[in-house]
């Protein structure tokens, strides 16, 4: 059989009530002098770096359009549908299409 939640017959709680002290006083933030200037992190350079360029490479872009106007270019379609279904599945998994 499973215990009731509460208290239990024959426990004894101590419900003594301790003493508190206050709580010292907080000091008021003072503010920051104006000779130091804040820290740009590491992720805010790149995030900017990054803003600049465009978001294709276009040299890579040549070299694959190129490549398959030569026939060069490897394409297995079963290699497509594989990717074009885990696309599908990773933007709307619970879609029941």
């Amino acid at each position: 059989m499973v215990d009731p939640i509460g208290n239990k017959a024959g426990a004894v709680a101590d419900r003594r009530i301790a003493p508190v002290a206050p709580a010292a006083p907080v000091e008021v933030a003072k503010p920051v002098s104006g000779g130091v200037r804040p820290v740009e992190s590491s992720a805010a350079a790149l995030s900017s770096s990054m803003a600049a360029k465009p978001p294709v490479d276009a040299e890579r872009v040549a070299k694959i359009r190129k490549a398959i106007e030569d026939g060069k270019f490897p394409i297995y379609p079963s290699t497509i549908a594989d990717r074009l279904l885990a696309l599908k599945l990773e933007w709307s998994p619970n879609d029941p299409a």
